[in-house]
């Protein structure tokens, strides 16, 4: 028996062991097969692209594909929370919008950078705490009183000014958006990231340390399975449903310095549709739409998803962009079918 008979016999043998663990893991646990099904979805688009167009597997396309999407990344997690306790938000969007707008005009004004960060990061938190003592204190279901915000978030926008604001070539918000180089590949195929990307790693992290390692966490998703039994184990219900549209909020304004620094300007008609995007991207990685079901970085690996696949049209050429859209929504209608699948399951 020659040494690549018992080298591909071994790699048969490791590949079965993955796929054995991978069906104990859904037979255990049924709730990660849209999560494994969006992993196995990414894979499958690389390897689609890698065949069709090529130079889909190099360190450039990686790069832009994380670069791009970075703030993506951060809204997605922002959804993450929200949904996983039954509700949602449709205001990230337009507080994108008043935020990027208002933190240009901040800039140009004089302002220090940092504060000029904070103030984009709070005006989006400050749309949160609306939102949460809205839902808390006057029963307005989420739909509405996100709704709202959104409608409120895109008027101050357009208060604010109506044309494109420049971030001044000088700003250090710009820093946020170089590109450095950690592999200088042949020609053009180098790997570089921005900070803006490391800040979205740290985001995920964060996220998924106090949804699957602290109390908050616990009571997100006990929010979700049933909010009345979360009471009755005597968790912050309430308290919690406020915090989590703060830290949607705050991720959107965290969002807005991450795009605002990538491309240096700011409109009134920024981040149009972007909660549609999140929402399918958390949707996509798992995350279910009527709560307690879901993983952060399910919802990463979805905005992946949507990322790559406006490379892959982007790449082909003969599809048109309009077509995106039809594509998002076909997959998305996949995974909430999926979803409702497993959810019947389990009851």
């Amino acid at each position: 028996m020659t040494a690549l008979t018992v080298e591909s016999r071994a790699d048969e043998r490791s590949t079965q062991t993955l796929l054995e663990r991978v069906q104990r893991m859904i037979r255990a646990n049924p709730s990660v097969l849209p999560t494994v099904a969006s992993v196995v979805i990414f894979v499958g688009m690389v390897i689609f692209g890698e065949v069709a167009y090529g130079r889909i597997l190099q360190f450039n396309t990686l790069s832009n594909l994380l670069i791009n999407n970075a703030h993506l990344i951060v809204l997605a997690v922002a959804l993450t929370f929200v949904i996983l306790t039954g509700g949602i938000d449709l205001s990230v969007g337009s507080v994108i919008a008043v935020s990027s707008v208002a933190g240009v005009m901040l800039s140009n004004a004089g302002w220090n950078a940092f504060a000029v960060i904070v103030a984009m990061i709070v005006i989006g938190m400050l749309f949160g705490v609306v939102s949460g003592v809205l839902i808390r204190y006057f029963n307005v279901q989420p739909f509405i009183a996100t709704l709202a915000m959104m409608f409120l978030g895109r008027g101050l926008a357009s208060l604010l000014s109506t044309k494109p604001e420049r971030l001044g070539e000088d700003s250090p918000i710009r820093w946020i958006g170089t590109q450095l180089k950690i592999i200088d590949g042949p020609k053009v195929n180098d790997l570089v990231i921005t900070p803006a990307v490391l800040i979205a790693v740290i985001v995920v992290a964060v996220a998924f340390f106090v949804l699957h390692r602290t109390r908050t966490g616990r009571t997100v998703y006990a929010i979700g399975g049933s909010e009345n039994s979360a009471l009755l184990m005597g968790l912050p219900v309430q308290r919690t449903k406020v915090m989590v549209y703060v830290i949607s909020g705050g991720l959107a304004g965290l969002a807005a310095v991450l795009y605002t620094a990538r491309l240096g300007t700011a409109q009134n008609i920024t981040g149009i549709g972007w909660e549609l995007d999140a929402i399918a991207a958390a949707v996509i990685g798992g995350t279910v739409l009527t709560g307690a079901y879901g993983y952060v970085l399910g919802s990463v690996i979805g905005a992946l998803v949507l990322g790559l696949m406006n490379v892959l049209i982007t790449r082909d050429g003969g599809i048109p962009p309009e077509m995106t859209t039809i594509i998002t929504g076909g997959i998305l209608l996949v995974f909430v079918l999926l979803q409702r699948a497993v959810i019947r399951k389990r009851e």
